[in-house]
């Protein structure tokens, strides 16, 4: 494979939004913001914005990180794809 392929289209470092849906559950949003940090210490509580669905039963958080490579974003996802509260991770 050319290695021009393989790198990213991305510039790093960059602020990336990635969201996260789950069943309503007290502990979402901190597991959330705690498996994020484990990947992207800088991340804080303000860096977060949840919202609720239309009936309650589930919840969606975006967490705005400062990316500095694809290698950090895919372990971000993998870790929050593979956590029992998450549903879906955009």
């Amino acid at each position: 494979m050319n290695d021009s392929l393989k790198t990213s289209v991305m510039e790093f470092p960059q602020d990336f939004p990635i969201k996260v849906m789950g069943e309503q559950h007290p502990e979402f949003t901190a597991t959330v913001l705690q498996v994020v940090q484990q990947h992207a210490p800088n991340t804080q509580e303000t860096d977060m914005r949840t919202r609720p669905s239309s009936k309650g039963n589930y919840i969606s958080a975006t967490v705005l990180i400062r990316a500095e490579s694809q290698e950090q974003l895919d372990n971000i996802y993998r870790a929050l794809s593979g956590h029992p509260l998450v549903k879906v991770v955009l």
